[in-house]
């Protein structure tokens, strides 16, 4: 078993549920020695509303990891999102001083496409490139150590809300936690359950959570494309609520036992114990009933999530189909619904390359696709990078004291 300071923890704060993830990773495998989760209200549609409500859930959910893993938590890679995350792509060009190309003039290159005017309430999340192009030759993954003069670079930049960014910091300072990194949700999930062949064929993420469902679009191995929809699970329990007229609690346990995503598939003569409002009897009703109020919801979401994928062109290029992930993709009936909205093979996205049998703590992470974007966090936190990114509170901070002394020097001498 490794070390404890050679461990790493993913943090997943969802909307519905904050999961931890404590694992190491060796020769690309990950060893999971521990999770832990706790249900969480702090959270609408991906951000926070409710900080003491979510500090208690990140309490929870670590203090079961630390019992699971047998260590003491102090650092995570925690997980972003909500319909503040935007992404856009992002193009830069500079000169190569050397004969041929170093490692400083792709840094240099990256610099510059991401010098994008940005409003004062947002902060660059990611770059990520996608490939580069020398002296005109296109289609380079590294040209370090290539010949050429004139270095370009095509990336893609997710932005963030400052806030949004902050009260995530904020709820895991305040359980004693320090941020290694913050990552987008839907980004950790791909890094759990893609192969590299699909993001070089050509795959769409689909991350259905409980208060948005994101979209990620790769195609020769780099993100070409990311959407936040503000429509998840929840909105399909509310849809019962209302309709079945029963309490929302009671409306997400007939989702998650008795709901089909695929009205066809239920016959007419099943049913279901529908709980009362107002301390009134239970009623039978019918499980078609209950079926097509889910497939109405969930058939609106896949839609929203296909026309997101044709915006950025690639609805026709995307060999390796489509992936759903997150805790309402495992709803009965949804594969099949997704293959029929967006005419693709559809799978579902469970974390890959997990040592053992992908058990801790009774959760089975193997083949749990609600824990998909908290393994996913251990392994882009277990992937090897030049430094780690400067928090954005940090980062302001340095920049006012370096102009201070920029004044302070430029008055008296």
């Amino acid at each position: 078993m490794a070390k404890k300071s050679e461990l790493l923890v993913g943090l997943d704060i969802g909307t519905s549920k904050v999961a931890a993830v404590v694992g190491e990773c060796t020769d690309g495998v990950l060893s999971v020695v521990g999770a832990g989760s706790a249900p969480s209200d702090g959270l609408r549609k991906g951000v926070v509303v409710n900080i003491e409500a979510t500090v208690h859930a990140i309490e929870h959910a670590l203090k079961e990891a630390e019992v699971t893993a047998g260590c003491e938590i102090h650092s995570v890679f925690a997980g972003v999102g909500g319909g503040h995350i935007k992404g856009f792509n992002s193009h830069g060009v500079v000169g190569v001083k050397n004969p041929e190309v170093t490692q400083a003039d792709v840094d240099r290159v990256l610099d510059a496409a991401r010098a994008v005017a940005l409003p004062a309430d947002r902060d660059i999340l990611h770059v990520l490139p996608q490939d580069f192009v020398l002296d005109g030759q296109d289609g380079i993954r590294t040209p370090v150590g290539m010949s050429g003069v004139r270095l370009e670079a095509r990336v893609h930049i997710v932005t963030t809300a400052t806030t949004s960014a902050q009260n995530v910091i904020k709820c895991c300072e305040r359980t004693g936690l320090h941020v290694a990194d913050l990552v987008l949700g839907a980004l950790a999930a791909a890094e759990a359950v893609l192969t590299p062949e699909e993001k070089e064929l050509g795959v769409a993420l689909v991350d259905l959570g409980a208060g948005t469902t994101d979209v990620l679009v790769f195609h020769q191995g780099a993100v070409r494309h990311t959407a936040v929809l503000s429509l998840g699970g929840n909105h399909v329990t509310n849809d019962i609520a209302a309709g079945l007229r029963t309490p929302f609690r009671d409306a997400e346990i007939l989702k998650q036992r008795s709901g089909c995503a695929l009205t066809r598939s239920v016959g007419r003569e099943q049913t279901v114990e529908v709980p009362s409002l107002g301390g009134r009897a239970p009623r039978l009703l019918s499980r078609h009933m209950l079926s097509q109020i889910i497939e109405a919801r969930a058939e609106e979401i896949l839609t929203l999530a296909r026309h997101q994928i044709a915006k950025c062109g690639f609805d026709e290029g995307l060999g390796s189909g489509v992936v759903l992930t997150g805790g309402t993709a495992l709803l009965e009936g949804v594969v099949p619904l997704a293959e029929q909205v967006f005419q693709s093979p559809v799978r579902i996205g469970t974390p890959l390359n997990l040592s053992g049998d992908g058990q801790v703590g009774g959760v089975v992470l193997a083949t749990d696709a609600s824990f998909a974007a908290a393994v996913g966090l251990v392994q882009y936190g277990a992937r090897p990078r030049d430094h780690v990114p400067v928090r954005t509170e940090d980062a302001r901070f340095v920049g006012k004291v370096r102009q201070r002394l920029k004044d302070w020097v430029e008055a008296f001498f």
